[in-house]
């Protein structure tokens, strides 16, 4: 159970996406200016500077939504959450609870693994300052539609951040609840079809750094997430 995408029309969709002029630009320039500390794993992996898939078990029965590839994160790895802090924190906590085959990401042929977890993003390009414009989310919005509606298991999805509340939202096949769900840490959601929609601080080194989120915190929310899938807690035990 490694990496999966909705389909093999959309993956190709998504490699060769240019819609976005903004985002092209940044995320190549990235590959020309390769900080010191990750040159020996660009020789060794190579830089992606495309769009990046979402990756996890396409029978996940929790679906995380963050909100773009870092810019040297994913634009550098390819992989969601790899290769930078927030992909530190997301995978360890993952394995914590058995839900990843190991506690880091550093590269796409790593072998990890996940167990019930399928991740995407609201962007699937990296963007300057990490600050996508509406018109770069609404033109990124079917392939985050695409992989919702892939996975026929899905009973809870957390999104990390305001703005992969609103991108879920947005996405939603059932349209979005009324009153508009505002975002809060902790909160919950329920969307059409059943599915709960539960809110996190995103996994960012701005926030686990200063406290704003915290391992054991983080830790509370997953553990609900599997509480409302009705899945069994294996924290610090594996589920293969």
């Amino acid at each position: 159970m490694g990496e999966g995408e909705t389909s093999s029309g959309i993956r190709e969709n998504l490699l060769s996406c240019r819609k976005c002029s903004r985002l092209v630009g940044f995320r190549e320039s990235c590959a020309l200016r390769v900080p010191p500390r990750f040159r020996e794993e660009v020789a060794r992996h190579g830089f992606w500077a495309r769009p990046v898939p979402a990756f996890g078990d396409p029978n996940a029965f929790l679906a995380i939504v963050g909100l773009a590839p870092a810019a040297f994160g994913a634009n550098r790895t390819g992989r969601m959450f790899t290769g930078d802090r927030s992909g530190d924190f997301l995978y360890a906590a993952l394995h914590r609870f058995g839900l990843a085959s190991q506690g880091e990401s550093r590269h796409r042929e790593d072998g990890l693994a996940l167990f019930g977890v399928f991740i995407t993003a609201a962007l699937r390009c990296a963007p300057p300052k990490n600050r996508p414009l509406p018109a770069e989310l609404a033109a990124c919005r079917p392939f985050l539609q695409a992989d919702l509606a892939s996975l026929s298991r899905l009973r809870v999805i957390l999104a990390l951040g305001g703005i992969a509340h609103e991108a879920v939202l947005a996405a939603w096949p059932g349209g979005c609840p009324r009153p508009k769900p505002k975002f809060g840490h902790g909160r919950e959601h329920l969307l059409a079809g059943g599915v709960v929609l539960v809110d996190s601080y995103h996994v960012s080194q701005q926030n686990t750094f200063t406290g704003r989120l915290t391992a054991a915190a983080f830790d509370t929310i997953l553990a609900r997430c599997l509480q409302l899938a009705g899945e069994e807690s294996h924290h610090g035990a594996s589920r293969r």
